[in-house]
């Protein structure tokens, strides 16, 4: 099974959800949710779901918790098909 691995640049409270681009090796992110008890990791994994078109499930943030740079693993696609869906 392919997983890969990225880095985020998270913004909260931001004016709308989106995937806002890349910062070199960055993806760089926006969600309306505030960064309380861990919502804010929980827009960002239903953003990549819905964006990637993947379980929520398949989604997970393996560091930077309570920090705005995250790391994110993704379960079932590899860099290429990542870069792909995200255009």
């Amino acid at each position: 099974m392919s997983q890969c691995l990225i880095n985020l640049k998270v913004s909260p409270k931001a004016s709308r959800t989106a995937v806002t681009g890349w910062m070199g090796d960055v993806l760089k992110v926006s969600v309306t949710t505030a960064p309380e008890r861990g919502k804010a990791n929980d827009a960002v994994i239903a953003l990549l779901a819905k964006v990637l078109k993947l379980p929520k499930s398949s989604i997970h943030v393996v560091s930077g918790h309570s920090n705005p740079n995250k790391r994110v693993q993704i379960d079932g696609l590899d860099q290429a098909q990542l870069r792909q869906r995200l255009g």
